[in-house]
Protein backbone atom coordinates (compact mmCIF):
# COMPACT_ATOMS: atom_id res chain seq x y z
CA UNK A 1 0.00 0.00 0.00
CA UNK A 2 0.77 3.20 -0.06
CA UNK A 3 1.09 6.02 2.56
CA UNK A 4 1.89 9.86 1.43
CA UNK A 5 2.69 8.57 -1.98
CA UNK A 6 5.96 6.49 -0.10
CA UNK A 7 5.42 2.87 -0.56
CA UNK A 8 4.68 0.75 2.66
CA UNK A 9 5.56 -2.69 2.41
CA UNK A 10 2.94 -4.84 5.43
CA UNK A 11 5.62 -8.29 5.46
CA UNK A 12 3.43 -10.03 7.18
CA UNK A 13 1.28 -10.37 4.31
CA UNK A 14 2.59 -12.64 1.13
CA UNK A 15 4.54 -10.02 -0.94
CA UNK A 16 5.78 -11.26 -4.43
CA UNK A 17 9.31 -10.29 -5.60
CA UNK A 18 7.66 -7.96 -8.15
CA UNK A 19 6.07 -6.11 -5.01
CA UNK A 20 9.51 -6.13 -3.29
CA UNK A 21 10.87 -4.94 -5.84
CA UNK A 22 8.20 -2.02 -6.57
CA UNK A 23 8.48 -1.14 -3.16
CA UNK A 24 12.05 -0.40 -2.94
CA UNK A 25 12.34 1.15 -6.82
CA UNK A 26 9.39 3.66 -5.44
CA UNK A 27 10.99 4.69 -2.49
CA UNK A 28 14.49 4.86 -4.17
CA UNK A 29 13.05 7.47 -6.89
CA UNK A 30 11.68 9.25 -4.03
CA UNK A 31 15.08 9.22 -2.07
CA UNK A 32 16.67 10.14 -5.02
CA UNK A 33 15.02 13.27 -5.75
CA UNK A 34 14.87 14.65 -2.24
CA UNK A 35 18.90 14.26 -2.36
CA UNK A 36 18.80 16.33 -5.58
CA UNK A 37 16.41 18.68 -3.90
CA UNK A 38 19.31 19.27 -0.92
CA UNK A 39 22.10 19.26 -3.03
CA UNK A 40 19.95 22.32 -4.86
CA UNK A 41 19.37 24.26 -1.82
CA UNK A 42 23.27 23.99 -0.46
CA UNK A 43 24.51 25.73 -3.06
CA UNK A 44 21.37 28.25 -3.70
CA UNK A 45 21.44 29.16 0.08
CA UNK A 46 25.28 28.72 0.56
CA UNK A 47 25.73 31.11 -2.35
CA UNK A 48 23.12 33.67 -0.37
CA UNK A 49 24.47 33.29 3.00
CA UNK A 50 27.86 34.08 1.41
CA UNK A 51 27.06 37.04 0.14
CA UNK A 52 24.50 38.19 3.19
CA UNK A 53 27.64 37.04 5.72
CA UNK A 54 30.62 39.12 4.39
CA UNK A 55 28.42 42.14 3.80
CA UNK A 56 27.11 41.64 7.46
CA UNK A 57 30.67 41.40 8.45
CA UNK A 58 31.99 44.49 6.22
CA UNK A 59 28.95 46.54 7.73
CA UNK A 60 30.20 45.46 11.87
CA UNK A 61 33.77 46.45 10.84
CA UNK A 62 32.27 49.82 9.57
CA UNK A 63 30.14 50.71 12.41
CA UNK A 64 32.78 49.86 14.84
CA UNK A 65 35.72 52.02 13.28
CA UNK A 66 32.65 54.59 13.16
CA UNK A 67 30.38 54.42 16.09
CA UNK A 68 29.34 57.73 16.26
CA UNK A 69 28.38 58.35 12.79
CA UNK A 70 25.47 55.18 12.68
CA UNK A 71 24.78 54.14 16.27
CA UNK A 72 22.68 57.36 17.30
CA UNK A 73 20.43 57.29 14.20
CA UNK A 74 18.98 53.32 15.68
CA UNK A 75 15.81 54.58 16.33
CA UNK A 76 15.43 56.40 12.60
CA UNK A 77 16.47 52.64 11.48
CA UNK A 78 14.04 50.95 12.96
CA UNK A 79 11.32 52.68 11.81
CA UNK A 80 12.48 52.30 8.44
CA UNK A 81 12.59 48.48 9.05
CA UNK A 82 9.02 48.83 10.69
CA UNK A 83 7.64 50.71 7.41
CA UNK A 84 9.02 48.06 5.20
CA UNK A 85 7.80 45.18 6.69
CA UNK A 86 4.09 47.27 7.71
CA UNK A 87 4.07 48.39 3.66
CA UNK A 88 5.31 45.19 1.75
CA UNK A 89 6.29 42.60 4.11
CA UNK A 90 2.97 42.31 5.80
CA UNK A 91 3.07 38.68 7.29
CA UNK A 92 6.73 38.33 6.56
CA UNK A 93 7.64 40.15 9.33
CA UNK A 94 6.64 36.85 11.45
CA UNK A 95 10.15 35.49 9.87
CA UNK A 96 10.80 32.42 12.40
CA UNK A 97 7.72 31.72 13.28
CA UNK A 98 6.46 30.73 9.67
CA UNK A 99 9.42 28.90 9.04
CA UNK A 100 8.07 26.63 11.94
CA UNK A 101 5.04 26.58 11.32
CA UNK A 102 5.85 25.20 7.29
CA UNK A 103 8.33 22.35 9.30
CA UNK A 104 5.35 21.55 11.42
CA UNK A 105 2.76 21.45 8.32
CA UNK A 106 0.54 24.37 10.04
CA UNK A 107 1.54 26.73 6.89
CA UNK A 108 1.03 25.98 3.23
CA UNK A 109 3.72 28.65 1.97
CA UNK A 110 6.02 30.79 2.82
CA UNK A 111 6.63 34.05 0.46
CA UNK A 112 9.96 33.75 -1.17
CA UNK A 113 9.84 38.15 -0.61
CA UNK A 114 10.68 37.38 3.22
CA UNK A 115 14.42 36.89 2.20
CA UNK A 116 15.39 40.65 0.73
CA UNK A 117 13.40 41.70 3.79
CA UNK A 118 14.76 40.03 6.37
CA UNK A 119 18.06 40.32 4.92
CA UNK A 120 17.93 44.23 4.50
CA UNK A 121 16.39 44.86 7.70
CA UNK A 122 19.19 42.54 9.49
CA UNK A 123 22.00 44.55 7.59
CA UNK A 124 20.06 48.10 8.82
CA UNK A 125 20.35 46.74 12.43
CA UNK A 126 23.87 45.95 12.64
CA UNK A 127 24.67 49.30 10.84
CA UNK A 128 22.80 51.77 12.69
CA UNK A 129 24.23 49.31 15.78
CA UNK A 130 21.43 46.96 17.53
CA UNK A 131 22.33 43.65 19.01
CA UNK A 132 21.45 41.44 17.22
CA UNK A 133 22.49 38.01 15.51
CA UNK A 134 22.59 36.51 12.27
CA UNK A 135 21.49 32.94 12.65
CA UNK A 136 17.36 33.93 12.42
CA UNK A 137 18.26 35.60 8.55
CA UNK A 138 20.22 32.48 7.35
CA UNK A 139 17.75 29.50 8.39
CA UNK A 140 14.61 32.19 6.99
CA UNK A 141 16.44 31.98 4.20
CA UNK A 142 16.96 28.51 3.68
CA UNK A 143 13.81 27.59 4.93
CA UNK A 144 11.74 29.92 2.81
CA UNK A 145 13.80 28.01 -0.07
CA UNK A 146 13.18 24.57 0.94
CA UNK A 147 9.64 25.08 1.12
CA UNK A 148 9.54 26.90 -2.03
CA UNK A 149 11.36 23.90 -3.81
CA UNK A 150 8.58 21.94 -1.62
CA UNK A 151 5.76 23.83 -2.84
CA UNK A 152 6.69 23.74 -7.13
CA UNK A 153 8.62 20.34 -7.33
CA UNK A 154 7.28 17.93 -5.02
CA UNK A 155 3.26 18.54 -4.59
CA UNK A 156 2.40 15.30 -4.24
CA UNK A 157 4.25 13.88 -1.14
CA UNK A 158 2.66 15.23 2.08
CA UNK A 159 6.10 14.93 3.87
CA UNK A 160 7.60 17.22 1.08
CA UNK A 161 6.93 20.87 3.16
CA UNK A 162 8.13 19.36 6.56
CA UNK A 163 11.51 17.62 5.20
CA UNK A 164 12.38 20.39 2.90
CA UNK A 165 12.08 22.93 4.79
CA UNK A 166 14.45 21.55 7.52
CA UNK A 167 16.60 20.72 4.80
CA UNK A 168 16.72 24.52 3.80
CA UNK A 169 16.77 25.18 7.83
CA UNK A 170 20.43 22.81 7.85
CA UNK A 171 21.81 24.37 4.73
CA UNK A 172 20.82 28.17 5.90
CA UNK A 173 22.74 27.25 9.57
CA UNK A 174 25.90 25.18 8.02
CA UNK A 175 26.81 28.37 4.89
CA UNK A 176 26.56 30.68 7.48
CA UNK A 177 28.70 29.25 10.72
CA UNK A 178 29.96 26.41 8.17
CA UNK A 179 29.32 24.15 10.92
CA UNK A 180 27.49 21.21 8.91
CA UNK A 181 27.14 18.53 11.70
CA UNK A 182 25.48 21.26 13.83
CA UNK A 183 23.39 22.57 11.56
CA UNK A 184 22.25 19.02 10.56
CA UNK A 185 21.17 18.54 14.37
CA UNK A 186 19.54 22.13 14.88
CA UNK A 187 17.17 21.78 12.39
CA UNK A 188 16.28 18.16 13.02
CA UNK A 189 15.70 18.94 16.77
CA UNK A 190 14.88 22.46 17.34
CA UNK A 191 11.44 21.82 15.45
CA UNK A 192 10.42 19.57 18.28
CA UNK A 193 12.06 19.39 21.96
CA UNK A 194 13.78 16.01 22.68
CA UNK A 195 13.21 14.43 18.94
CA UNK A 196 14.91 14.51 15.97
CA UNK A 197 13.46 14.55 12.57
CA UNK A 198 15.00 11.27 11.13
CA UNK A 199 13.22 10.78 7.76
CA UNK A 200 15.10 14.77 7.15
CA UNK A 201 18.59 13.47 8.21
CA UNK A 202 19.77 12.62 4.64
CA UNK A 203 18.95 15.70 2.86
CA UNK A 204 19.67 17.87 5.53
CA UNK A 205 23.42 16.39 5.78
CA UNK A 206 23.63 16.87 1.95
CA UNK A 207 22.24 20.63 2.41
CA UNK A 208 24.04 21.38 5.12
CA UNK A 209 27.35 19.84 3.34
CA UNK A 210 26.76 21.47 0.54
CA UNK A 211 26.08 24.94 2.17
CA UNK A 212 29.32 24.94 3.63
CA UNK A 213 31.65 24.37 0.89
CA UNK A 214 29.69 26.66 -1.53
CA UNK A 215 29.85 29.71 0.88
CA UNK A 216 33.46 28.58 2.04
CA UNK A 217 33.98 28.61 -1.80
CA UNK A 218 32.78 32.25 -2.08
CA UNK A 219 35.20 33.63 0.96
CA UNK A 220 32.74 33.32 3.73
CA UNK A 221 35.48 32.33 6.52
CA UNK A 222 34.55 30.16 8.83
CA UNK A 223 35.45 31.14 13.05
CA UNK A 224 37.96 28.34 14.25
CA UNK A 225 39.95 28.26 17.43
CA UNK A 226 43.33 26.01 17.72
CA UNK A 227 43.98 24.72 21.20
CA UNK A 228 45.40 21.91 22.90
CA UNK A 229 43.87 22.28 26.61
CA UNK A 230 44.41 19.16 28.88
CA UNK A 231 42.50 18.63 32.27
CA UNK A 232 43.16 16.92 35.50
CA UNK A 233 39.82 14.68 35.88
CA UNK A 234 39.58 15.21 39.20
CA UNK A 235 37.09 16.09 41.92
CA UNK A 236 37.73 19.87 41.35
CA UNK A 237 37.37 19.56 37.60
CA UNK A 238 34.52 17.77 37.89
CA UNK A 239 32.93 19.78 39.95
CA UNK A 240 33.57 23.16 38.10
CA UNK A 241 32.21 21.62 34.95
CA UNK A 242 28.74 20.48 36.83
CA UNK A 243 29.09 23.60 37.91
CA UNK A 244 29.28 25.66 34.70
CA UNK A 245 27.15 23.48 33.08
CA UNK A 246 24.50 24.54 35.62
CA UNK A 247 24.84 28.50 35.49
CA UNK A 248 25.22 28.15 31.34
CA UNK A 249 21.85 26.15 31.62
CA UNK A 250 20.02 29.04 33.94
CA UNK A 251 21.64 31.78 31.43
CA UNK A 252 20.06 30.65 28.35
CA UNK A 253 17.01 29.44 29.70
CA UNK A 254 16.82 33.06 31.52
CA UNK A 255 17.41 34.62 27.85
CA UNK A 256 14.71 32.51 26.50
CA UNK A 257 12.17 33.69 29.01
CA UNK A 258 13.45 37.37 29.81
CA UNK A 259 13.35 37.79 25.63
CA UNK A 260 9.55 36.45 25.99
CA UNK A 261 8.41 38.45 28.81
CA UNK A 262 10.09 42.07 27.06
CA UNK A 263 8.48 41.11 23.75
CA UNK A 264 5.17 41.37 25.48
CA UNK A 265 5.87 43.68 28.38
CA UNK A 266 7.32 46.40 25.77
CA UNK A 267 4.09 46.06 23.83
CA UNK A 268 1.74 46.15 26.75
CA UNK A 269 3.56 49.49 27.55
CA UNK A 270 3.66 50.82 23.83
CA UNK A 271 0.89 49.61 21.45
CA UNK A 272 2.25 51.36 18.45
CA UNK A 273 4.66 49.42 16.94
CA UNK A 274 6.29 52.95 15.39
CA UNK A 275 6.71 54.50 18.35
CA UNK A 276 7.76 51.01 20.26
CA UNK A 277 11.10 50.50 17.61
CA UNK A 278 12.01 54.21 18.13
CA UNK A 279 11.85 54.68 21.56
CA UNK A 280 13.42 51.15 22.21
CA UNK A 281 15.96 52.13 19.48
CA UNK A 282 16.70 56.24 20.95
CA UNK A 283 17.59 54.08 24.58
CA UNK A 284 19.81 51.54 23.18
CA UNK A 285 21.50 54.44 20.75
CA UNK A 286 22.24 56.40 23.89
CA UNK A 287 23.47 53.71 26.63
CA UNK A 288 25.72 51.82 23.15
CA UNK A 289 27.83 55.31 23.56
CA UNK A 290 27.74 55.60 27.12
CA UNK A 291 29.08 52.11 27.84
CA UNK A 292 32.36 51.93 26.16
CA UNK A 293 30.76 53.09 22.60
CA UNK A 294 28.96 50.50 21.12
CA UNK A 295 30.70 47.79 22.82
CA UNK A 296 27.76 45.64 22.99
CA UNK A 297 26.30 46.39 19.07
CA UNK A 298 26.28 43.99 16.70
CA UNK A 299 26.79 40.13 16.65
CA UNK A 300 29.29 40.48 19.95
CA UNK A 301 32.23 38.79 18.06
CA UNK A 302 34.68 41.31 19.54
CA UNK A 303 33.36 39.65 23.24
CA UNK A 304 33.81 36.52 21.96
CA UNK A 305 37.20 37.37 19.91
CA UNK A 306 38.24 38.98 23.91
CA UNK A 307 36.98 35.67 25.84
CA UNK A 308 38.94 33.17 23.53
CA UNK A 309 41.90 34.88 22.48
CA UNK A 310 43.17 36.31 25.99
CA UNK A 311 41.50 40.14 26.06
CA UNK A 312 39.82 42.30 28.30
CA UNK A 313 36.90 40.85 29.58
CA UNK A 314 34.51 42.67 32.37
CA UNK A 315 32.86 40.49 35.05
CA UNK A 316 29.44 42.62 33.56
CA UNK A 317 29.98 41.59 30.05
CA UNK A 318 27.59 39.04 29.61
CA UNK A 319 24.74 40.78 31.22
CA UNK A 320 24.77 44.20 29.25
CA UNK A 321 24.90 42.04 26.10
CA UNK A 322 22.14 39.69 27.27
CA UNK A 323 20.41 42.70 28.40
CA UNK A 324 20.91 45.49 25.10
CA UNK A 325 20.00 41.61 22.76
CA UNK A 326 16.90 41.17 24.58
CA UNK A 327 15.54 45.01 24.47
CA UNK A 328 16.77 45.06 20.50
CA UNK A 329 14.87 42.04 19.59
CA UNK A 330 12.31 42.94 21.26
CA UNK A 331 11.59 46.27 19.99
CA UNK A 332 10.89 44.61 16.52
CA UNK A 333 14.76 44.98 15.40
CA UNK A 334 15.94 41.95 12.96
CA UNK A 335 18.56 39.41 12.95
CA UNK A 336 18.90 36.57 15.32
CA UNK A 337 19.91 35.38 18.59
CA UNK A 338 22.13 32.88 18.39
CA UNK A 339 25.77 35.10 17.75
CA UNK A 340 24.60 37.41 21.02
CA UNK A 341 24.52 34.28 22.77
CA UNK A 342 27.93 32.84 21.48
CA UNK A 343 28.98 36.02 22.70
CA UNK A 344 27.35 36.05 26.27
CA UNK A 345 27.86 32.17 26.69
CA UNK A 346 31.80 32.96 25.89
CA UNK A 347 32.41 35.84 28.26
CA UNK A 348 30.49 34.57 31.07
CA UNK A 349 32.70 31.18 30.45
CA UNK A 350 36.09 33.47 31.11
CA UNK A 351 34.57 35.13 34.55
CA UNK A 352 33.99 31.27 35.59
CA UNK A 353 37.21 29.90 34.63
CA UNK A 354 38.83 32.73 36.73
CA UNK A 355 36.21 32.24 40.10
CA UNK A 356 36.52 28.11 39.58
CA UNK A 357 40.76 28.40 38.82
CA UNK A 358 39.93 26.90 35.37
CA UNK A 359 41.39 27.46 31.46
CA UNK A 360 40.16 30.56 30.36
CA UNK A 361 39.87 29.68 26.68
CA UNK A 362 38.09 25.66 27.62
CA UNK A 363 35.42 27.71 29.73
CA UNK A 364 34.82 30.15 27.29
CA UNK A 365 34.15 27.41 25.06
CA UNK A 366 31.94 25.49 26.82
CA UNK A 367 29.62 28.76 27.59
CA UNK A 368 30.11 29.50 23.97
CA UNK A 369 28.16 26.46 23.04
CA UNK A 370 25.91 25.55 26.26
CA UNK A 371 24.42 29.15 26.60
CA UNK A 372 23.65 28.82 22.72
CA UNK A 373 22.06 25.35 23.23
CA UNK A 374 20.16 26.39 26.41
CA UNK A 375 18.58 28.87 24.83
CA UNK A 376 17.02 27.02 21.79
CA UNK A 377 16.42 23.90 23.77
CA UNK A 378 18.64 21.70 22.14
CA UNK A 379 20.96 18.53 23.51
CA UNK A 380 23.18 17.73 20.42
CA UNK A 381 23.29 20.67 18.06
CA UNK A 382 25.51 22.54 20.67
CA UNK A 383 27.65 19.80 21.74
CA UNK A 384 28.78 19.72 17.95
CA UNK A 385 29.33 23.43 17.56
CA UNK A 386 31.48 23.36 20.17
CA UNK A 387 33.72 20.53 18.80
CA UNK A 388 33.46 22.12 15.07
CA UNK A 389 34.66 25.30 16.51
CA UNK A 390 37.41 24.09 19.35
CA UNK A 391 38.00 21.04 18.26
CA UNK A 392 36.75 17.38 18.99
CA UNK A 393 39.49 16.63 21.73
CA UNK A 394 37.01 18.72 23.96
CA UNK A 395 33.99 16.35 23.16
CA UNK A 396 33.51 14.95 26.76
CA UNK A 397 33.95 18.48 28.28
CA UNK A 398 31.27 19.65 25.32
CA UNK A 399 29.00 16.58 26.57
CA UNK A 400 29.07 17.02 29.69
CA UNK A 401 28.52 20.77 30.43
CA UNK A 402 25.49 20.88 27.06
CA UNK A 403 23.81 17.22 28.94
CA UNK A 404 23.20 19.63 32.23
CA UNK A 405 22.86 22.91 30.46
CA UNK A 406 19.81 21.13 29.03
CA UNK A 407 18.27 19.61 31.74
CA UNK A 408 18.36 22.95 34.11
CA UNK A 409 17.77 25.54 31.75
CA UNK A 410 13.63 25.52 32.52
CA UNK A 411 12.42 24.15 29.23
CA UNK A 412 12.32 27.80 27.89
CA UNK A 413 13.30 28.03 24.41
CA UNK A 414 13.59 31.45 21.88
CA UNK A 415 11.45 29.42 19.87
CA UNK A 416 8.36 29.99 21.26
CA UNK A 417 6.62 28.15 18.47
CA UNK A 418 9.09 24.70 19.34
CA UNK A 419 6.48 21.53 20.45
CA UNK A 420 5.82 22.05 23.99
CA UNK A 421 7.42 19.08 25.68
CA UNK A 422 10.60 17.78 26.67
CA UNK A 423 11.22 14.05 27.39
CA UNK A 424 14.19 12.28 29.46
CA UNK A 425 14.44 8.93 29.53
CA UNK A 426 15.81 7.77 32.72
CA UNK A 427 16.07 4.23 32.20
CA UNK A 428 13.90 1.06 33.41
CA UNK A 429 10.58 2.58 31.16
CA UNK A 430 10.60 5.86 33.49
CA UNK A 431 10.81 8.94 31.86
CA UNK A 432 10.55 12.89 32.89
CA UNK A 433 8.42 14.92 31.36
CA UNK A 434 9.18 18.32 31.38
CA UNK A 435 6.19 21.20 30.13
CA UNK A 436 7.62 24.06 28.57
CA UNK A 437 6.69 27.22 30.06
CA UNK A 438 3.95 29.50 28.07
Amino acid sequence: MKKNNITVLNFKEKRTPKDIFSYYTHNAVYLFFYCICALFLGIVTGAIDALFGIVLLQITDYRSENPYYFIPFLALAGLIIFYIYDRFGKETQSGMKLVFERAQNRRSEIRLRLIPFVTLSTWLTHLFGGSAGREGVAVQIGGTLGSFTAQKFIKHDKNSAEILTITGMAAGFGGLFRTPMAAIFFATEVISVGKIKVKALLSAFIAAYTASFVSGYLGLEKFTVVSDITLNTDVQTIAALCMAGVFFGITGGSFAFALKKVKKLLSDLIPNPYVKIAVAGAVISIFSLLLYSGRYSGLGTNLIAAAVGGGEIYYWDFILKFVFTVVTLSAGYQGGEVTPLFAIGASFGAVLALIFNMPVLLFAALGYAAVFGAATNTLIAPIFIGVEVFGYQYIPYFFVVCVLAYITNGNNSIYSFESKNKVINIGNKRKIIIKQNK
